[in-house]
């Protein structure tokens, strides 16, 4: 078993000054030297211009694009190494898990992914320029794989393919901006449709009215259904699925086999961090283990957190946070079972 852990980051302040404050905080990090470090392992498939990135930003997540400008200052690096690492327009997405589940009242869901990948960053961010204040844990940095903003809008995302890719966003970009521009479901669904999507990935959306949509999107197109179960498949877009759906499949029938049993936060967020129960992935080598599991009540504004299975979870309280009150742990700690290293942990990496 490997101890790992998740650095808690708060800020309230401008999209300029948070990611000058990220790129400080982050400059000559592990996490920063292993994604420079990452590239000379694996040869990036996508080019970076940096003027249409600027263009695409500006159009959807203008705040966005000052937080880049920021980050790059902070770094001290040029803007296409800040693009090409933490941008979210054009990057290819690897193969991975997770499963989400939801009620009218929470959702609940199981990341699943390479450790080399994962941040180790849980971000509580309050704008003063523009946006939604959002709190949740950080993909590629500037990005969101789940969280929930102070509206009561929770999102959470599931790849489904990286076939036939196109320039565009990617998820954990998407997930970022539906957080901070969306209110509610409904704008969430107009967001995702309007922007242009470099892969396929079911966005996972739920608000306060209890009404919850999986919306499968990709470069070819975007569909919307009602349901409250997602895997790693699309169900209206089945031209877009692999192949080897078996896994996906097993999961999605698990959690529906026990969903009467799953009706209530503990007994929820408890499933699906048991590591017996058939949902807690630890196919690590596989990009589809699990890392954290993560329960976000949008009536109350808390979030559970936790890394690895079988624990008892972190509970934030994002009401009180909003009303100024800090949160007062610095770091989260769990365990999972592999050997693989963790970008914000480990100097010699193993891939």
């Amino acid at each position: 078993m490997k101890q790992i852990h998740s650095d808690i980051f708060q800020f309230r302040g401008s999209h300029y000054d948070f990611g000058l404050k990220v790129g400080k905080t982050l400059k000559d990090s592990l996490i920063v030297k292993n994604r420079q470090k990452g590239w000379k392992l694996k040869r990036p498939r996508f080019d970076i211009d940096v003027v249409e990135a600027k263009q695409q930003f500006k159009r959807f997540a203008p705040a966005i694009w000052d937080e880049m400008e920021g980050l790059r200052d902070g770094l001290g690096l040029p803007m296409k190494e800040v693009l090409r690492d933490f941008g979210g327009y054009r990057v290819e997405p690897d193969k991975s898990g997770c499963s989400i589940f939801t009620t009218d009242e929470f959702m609940v869901r199981n990341y699943d992914f390479h450790p080399f990948t994962y941040d180790g960053m849980f971000c509580l961010y309050e704008p003063t320029d523009e946006g939604y204040a959002v709190i949740g844990p950080t993909s590629r940095i500037t990005g969101r794989m789940d969280g929930m903003n102070e509206k009561g809008l929770v999102m959470g995302y599931n790849f489904t393919h990286r076939k036939k890719t196109a320039d565009g966003f990617v998820c954990y970009m998407v997930g970022r901006m539906i957080l901070e521009t969306c209110a509610t479901v409904g704008e969430a669904i107009d967001l995702v449709k309007s922007v242009p999507h470099r892969g396929a990935f079911s966005y996972n959306v739920l608000d306060r009215s209890g009404t919850t949509y999986v919306i499968e999107a990709g470069p070819r197109g975007v569909e919307v259904r009602e349901a409250n179960v997602c895997t790693n498949h699309f169900e209206i877009l089945t031209e877009e699925n692999r192949r080897y759906l078996n896994d996906s499949m097993e999961r999605k029938d698990i959690i529906l086999k026990n969903e009467s049993e799953m009706m209530k936060p503990d007994d929820a967020f408890n499933f699906f961090n048991d590591s017996e129960a058939g949902v807690f992935a630890d196919n690590y080598k596989s990009w589809a283990g699990t890392i954290h599991t993560s329960l976000y009540l949008p009536h109350n504004m808390k979030v559970w957190f936790t890394l690895g299975a079988d624990q008892e979870p972190v509970i934030f309280d994002f009401n009180q946070w909003l009303s100024g009150k800090e949160i007062s742990i610095e770091r989260m700690y769990g365990h999972v079972d592999t050997e693989l290293g963790f970008a914000n942990m480990d100097a010699k990496l193993r891939i």
